[in-house]
Protein backbone atom coordinates (compact mmCIF):
# COMPACT_ATOMS: atom_id res chain seq x y z
CA UNK A 1 0.00 0.00 0.00
CA UNK A 2 1.94 3.08 -1.35
CA UNK A 3 0.70 6.69 -0.91
CA UNK A 4 -0.71 8.80 -3.66
CA UNK A 5 -0.74 12.08 -4.48
CA UNK A 6 -4.42 11.84 -3.68
CA UNK A 7 -4.85 9.78 -0.54
CA UNK A 8 -4.75 13.11 1.78
CA UNK A 9 -8.19 13.20 0.50
CA UNK A 10 -9.55 17.01 0.99
CA UNK A 11 -7.53 17.47 3.96
CA UNK A 12 -3.83 18.44 1.98
CA UNK A 13 -0.98 16.86 2.62
CA UNK A 14 -0.49 14.51 5.57
CA UNK A 15 2.53 14.63 7.74
CA UNK A 16 4.57 11.46 8.31
CA UNK A 17 3.45 9.27 11.31
CA UNK A 18 0.70 11.90 11.84
CA UNK A 19 -2.98 9.98 12.18
CA UNK A 20 -5.43 11.70 9.47
CA UNK A 21 -8.67 13.23 10.94
CA UNK A 22 -11.71 12.17 10.03
CA UNK A 23 -13.11 15.17 9.06
CA UNK A 24 -11.41 15.33 5.83
CA UNK A 25 -12.54 11.99 5.02
CA UNK A 26 -16.48 11.98 5.50
CA UNK A 27 -18.61 10.51 3.19
CA UNK A 28 -22.01 9.15 3.17
CA UNK A 29 -23.32 6.08 6.10
CA UNK A 30 -23.22 3.55 3.03
CA UNK A 31 -23.25 3.41 -0.39
CA UNK A 32 -25.47 1.58 -2.78
CA UNK A 33 -23.49 -2.37 -3.63
CA UNK A 34 -25.58 -2.61 -6.72
CA UNK A 35 -24.54 0.70 -8.73
CA UNK A 36 -21.49 0.77 -10.48
CA UNK A 37 -18.43 2.24 -9.63
CA UNK A 38 -15.19 2.64 -11.18
CA UNK A 39 -12.18 1.38 -9.95
CA UNK A 40 -9.48 -1.11 -11.00
CA UNK A 41 -10.35 -4.79 -9.85
CA UNK A 42 -7.56 -7.71 -10.53
CA UNK A 43 -9.20 -10.64 -13.02
CA UNK A 44 -7.67 -13.09 -10.69
CA UNK A 45 -6.49 -13.33 -7.26
CA UNK A 46 -2.97 -14.29 -9.33
CA UNK A 47 -2.98 -10.65 -10.44
CA UNK A 48 -4.14 -8.92 -7.15
CA UNK A 49 -0.27 -6.92 -6.29
CA UNK A 50 0.54 -7.80 -3.00
CA UNK A 51 3.16 -5.76 -2.79
CA UNK A 52 1.58 -2.47 -3.04
CA UNK A 53 -0.10 -3.74 0.54
CA UNK A 54 2.43 -5.56 2.28
CA UNK A 55 5.75 -4.40 1.38
CA UNK A 56 7.77 -5.78 4.60
CA UNK A 57 5.92 -9.46 3.12
CA UNK A 58 6.94 -8.91 -0.88
CA UNK A 59 9.87 -6.89 -0.94
CA UNK A 60 10.83 -5.58 -4.52
CA UNK A 61 12.81 -8.10 -5.98
CA UNK A 62 16.33 -6.58 -6.44
CA UNK A 63 18.05 -9.27 -8.39
CA UNK A 64 21.97 -9.07 -8.40
CA UNK A 65 22.87 -12.75 -7.25
CA UNK A 66 23.59 -15.62 -9.79
CA UNK A 67 21.89 -18.10 -6.71
CA UNK A 68 18.70 -17.76 -6.53
CA UNK A 69 17.88 -19.16 -2.59
CA UNK A 70 14.89 -21.06 -2.11
CA UNK A 71 12.02 -19.26 -1.41
CA UNK A 72 8.91 -20.45 1.10
CA UNK A 73 5.45 -20.02 -0.41
CA UNK A 74 4.72 -16.56 -0.37
CA UNK A 75 2.09 -15.45 2.20
CA UNK A 76 -1.89 -15.37 1.62
CA UNK A 77 -4.31 -12.75 3.09
CA UNK A 78 -6.06 -14.83 5.81
CA UNK A 79 -8.92 -12.13 7.09
CA UNK A 80 -10.89 -9.62 5.23
CA UNK A 81 -13.18 -7.03 7.17
CA UNK A 82 -15.90 -6.37 4.57
CA UNK A 83 -17.23 -3.01 4.53
CA UNK A 84 -14.58 -1.91 6.80
CA UNK A 85 -15.35 1.27 7.41
CA UNK A 86 -12.51 3.72 9.04
CA UNK A 87 -10.20 0.51 10.10
CA UNK A 88 -10.63 0.24 13.50
CA UNK A 89 -11.43 -3.77 13.61
CA UNK A 90 -7.74 -4.65 11.40
CA UNK A 91 -5.98 -1.86 13.85
CA UNK A 92 -7.48 -4.07 16.60
CA UNK A 93 -6.85 -7.75 14.94
CA UNK A 94 -3.25 -6.31 14.19
CA UNK A 95 -1.37 -6.66 17.45
CA UNK A 96 -3.59 -10.21 17.81
CA UNK A 97 -2.16 -11.61 14.94
CA UNK A 98 1.05 -9.89 13.62
CA UNK A 99 1.75 -12.51 11.32
CA UNK A 100 -1.63 -12.81 9.70
CA UNK A 101 -1.88 -10.77 6.92
CA UNK A 102 -5.44 -9.09 6.76
CA UNK A 103 -7.42 -7.04 4.67
CA UNK A 104 -10.34 -4.50 4.34
CA UNK A 105 -12.94 -4.13 1.61
CA UNK A 106 -14.23 -0.67 1.60
CA UNK A 107 -16.66 0.41 -1.38
CA UNK A 108 -16.58 4.59 -0.29
CA UNK A 109 -13.76 6.20 -1.83
CA UNK A 110 -12.60 8.36 0.61
CA UNK A 111 -12.95 6.39 3.77
CA UNK A 112 -10.77 4.11 1.91
CA UNK A 113 -8.41 6.72 1.46
CA UNK A 114 -8.51 7.58 5.39
CA UNK A 115 -7.74 4.01 6.01
CA UNK A 116 -4.75 3.94 3.74
CA UNK A 117 -3.31 6.75 5.44
CA UNK A 118 -4.35 5.52 8.93
CA UNK A 119 -2.17 2.62 8.30
CA UNK A 120 0.76 4.30 6.84
CA UNK A 121 0.80 6.79 9.68
CA UNK A 122 0.46 3.60 12.37
CA UNK A 123 3.37 1.91 10.54
CA UNK A 124 5.80 5.21 10.43
CA UNK A 125 5.25 6.17 14.38
CA UNK A 126 4.87 1.76 15.15
CA UNK A 127 8.03 0.57 13.23
CA UNK A 128 7.78 -3.17 12.44
CA UNK A 129 4.12 -2.71 13.73
CA UNK A 130 1.05 -2.90 11.49
CA UNK A 131 2.88 -4.15 8.36
CA UNK A 132 -0.11 -7.29 8.23
CA UNK A 133 -3.19 -4.82 7.43
CA UNK A 134 -4.49 -3.17 4.59
CA UNK A 135 -6.85 -1.92 2.55
CA UNK A 136 -8.82 -1.89 -0.74
CA UNK A 137 -11.87 -0.15 -2.64
CA UNK A 138 -13.65 -2.62 -4.24
CA UNK A 139 -17.31 -3.77 -3.88
CA UNK A 140 -17.05 -7.02 -1.95
CA UNK A 141 -20.69 -8.27 -3.18
CA UNK A 142 -19.14 -8.12 -6.62
CA UNK A 143 -15.58 -9.40 -6.75
CA UNK A 144 -14.71 -11.34 -3.86
CA UNK A 145 -13.75 -14.04 -5.83
CA UNK A 146 -10.98 -11.72 -7.55
CA UNK A 147 -9.39 -11.59 -4.68
CA UNK A 148 -8.90 -14.49 -3.15
CA UNK A 149 -8.58 -18.03 -4.00
CA UNK A 150 -10.84 -21.35 -2.59
CA UNK A 151 -10.69 -21.59 0.89
CA UNK A 152 -8.03 -19.44 1.55
CA UNK A 153 -9.64 -17.23 4.28
CA UNK A 154 -9.96 -18.24 8.05
CA UNK A 155 -11.91 -15.25 9.29
CA UNK A 156 -14.20 -12.98 7.83
CA UNK A 157 -15.57 -9.85 9.60
CA UNK A 158 -19.37 -8.25 8.71
CA UNK A 159 -19.77 -5.34 10.97
CA UNK A 160 -22.80 -3.28 11.23
CA UNK A 161 -23.75 -3.19 7.63
CA UNK A 162 -26.10 -1.52 5.86
CA UNK A 163 -29.70 -3.16 7.42
CA UNK A 164 -31.28 -1.58 4.00
CA UNK A 165 -34.69 -2.24 5.54
CA UNK A 166 -36.87 -1.38 2.69
CA UNK A 167 -37.79 -5.31 1.37
CA UNK A 168 -37.15 -4.32 -2.53
CA UNK A 169 -33.55 -3.66 -1.15
CA UNK A 170 -33.02 -6.33 0.94
CA UNK A 171 -31.09 -7.99 -2.46
CA UNK A 172 -28.46 -5.08 -1.40
CA UNK A 173 -27.76 -6.79 2.13
CA UNK A 174 -23.97 -8.22 2.36
CA UNK A 175 -25.31 -11.53 3.71
CA UNK A 176 -27.81 -13.44 1.87
CA UNK A 177 -27.89 -17.18 0.90
CA UNK A 178 -26.39 -16.34 -2.22
CA UNK A 179 -23.53 -14.03 -1.20
CA UNK A 180 -22.61 -17.01 1.88
CA UNK A 181 -21.93 -19.41 -1.47
CA UNK A 182 -19.20 -17.68 -2.24
CA UNK A 183 -18.06 -16.60 1.13
CA UNK A 184 -18.03 -20.47 1.55
CA UNK A 185 -15.99 -20.71 -1.70
CA UNK A 186 -13.50 -18.90 -0.56
CA UNK A 187 -12.87 -19.68 3.52
CA UNK A 188 -11.29 -23.09 4.14
CA UNK A 189 -13.30 -25.26 6.59
CA UNK A 190 -13.37 -24.18 9.91
CA UNK A 191 -12.60 -20.70 9.32
CA UNK A 192 -15.19 -18.33 11.26
CA UNK A 193 -17.37 -16.00 9.67
CA UNK A 194 -18.71 -12.76 12.60
CA UNK A 195 -21.91 -10.57 11.90
CA UNK A 196 -22.75 -8.51 14.63
CA UNK A 197 -25.65 -4.85 14.13
CA UNK A 198 -27.47 -2.87 16.03
CA UNK A 199 -30.70 -3.47 14.05
CA UNK A 200 -32.44 -6.27 15.92
CA UNK A 201 -34.14 -7.52 12.42
CA UNK A 202 -31.08 -7.18 10.34
CA UNK A 203 -29.49 -9.78 13.32
CA UNK A 204 -32.03 -12.11 12.78
CA UNK A 205 -31.91 -11.99 8.66
CA UNK A 206 -28.22 -12.86 8.73
CA UNK A 207 -28.20 -15.29 11.49
CA UNK A 208 -31.16 -16.97 9.86
CA UNK A 209 -29.03 -17.04 6.41
CA UNK A 210 -26.69 -18.35 8.04
CA UNK A 211 -28.61 -21.02 9.57
CA UNK A 212 -30.50 -22.16 6.62
CA UNK A 213 -26.83 -22.71 4.74
CA UNK A 214 -25.43 -25.92 4.55
CA UNK A 215 -21.98 -24.83 4.62
CA UNK A 216 -22.08 -23.19 8.11
CA UNK A 217 -22.77 -24.11 11.77
CA UNK A 218 -23.34 -22.12 14.65
CA UNK A 219 -20.44 -21.42 16.52
CA UNK A 220 -20.85 -22.70 20.10
CA UNK A 221 -21.52 -20.21 23.14
CA UNK A 222 -18.51 -21.52 25.15
CA UNK A 223 -16.41 -21.15 21.94
CA UNK A 224 -17.08 -17.56 21.49
CA UNK A 225 -16.62 -16.66 24.84
CA UNK A 226 -13.17 -17.67 24.74
CA UNK A 227 -12.55 -16.00 21.12
CA UNK A 228 -10.22 -13.15 21.76
CA UNK A 229 -12.14 -11.52 18.61
CA UNK A 230 -15.54 -11.55 19.80
CA UNK A 231 -14.97 -8.78 22.19
CA UNK A 232 -13.41 -6.43 19.08
CA UNK A 233 -16.60 -6.76 17.38
CA UNK A 234 -18.12 -4.40 20.14
CA UNK A 235 -15.61 -1.65 20.62
CA UNK A 236 -13.22 -1.54 17.73
CA UNK A 237 -15.06 0.44 15.49
CA UNK A 238 -16.27 3.52 15.13
CA UNK A 239 -19.59 2.24 14.66
CA UNK A 240 -19.98 -0.03 17.55
CA UNK A 241 -18.67 2.47 20.15
CA UNK A 242 -21.29 4.99 18.86
CA UNK A 243 -23.84 2.23 19.65
CA UNK A 244 -22.19 1.71 22.82
CA UNK A 245 -22.16 5.49 23.75
CA UNK A 246 -25.71 5.50 23.26
CA UNK A 247 -26.36 2.61 25.49
CA UNK A 248 -28.01 0.63 22.28
CA UNK A 249 -28.11 -3.44 21.81
CA UNK A 250 -26.04 -5.56 19.00
CA UNK A 251 -26.99 -8.64 17.86
CA UNK A 252 -24.21 -11.18 16.40
CA UNK A 253 -24.34 -14.26 14.79
CA UNK A 254 -20.63 -16.54 14.65
CA UNK A 255 -20.90 -19.48 12.03
CA UNK A 256 -18.12 -22.10 11.23
CA UNK A 257 -17.42 -23.04 7.72
CA UNK A 258 -17.99 -26.54 7.54
CA UNK A 259 -17.80 -29.49 4.71
CA UNK A 260 -20.30 -31.49 3.09
CA UNK A 261 -19.50 -34.89 2.74
CA UNK A 262 -18.74 -34.90 -1.24
CA UNK A 263 -15.92 -32.22 -0.38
Amino acid sequence: MTRTNSASGGGGQQAAGKLPRKRFYRARAHSNPLSDSHFPVPVSPDEFDLSQHYPRYFPADKGGGDEEEPRSPPPRIRFADVGCGFGGLLVGLSPLFPDTLMIGMELRDKVTEYVKERILALRTSNPGQYDNISVVRTNSMKYIPNYFRKAQLTKMFFLFPDPHFKEKNHRRRVISMQLLDEYAYVMEVGGIIYTITDVEELGEWMRSCLEKHPLFEAVSDEEIKADPVVKLLSTATEESQKVARNGGQTFHAIFRRISLPEE
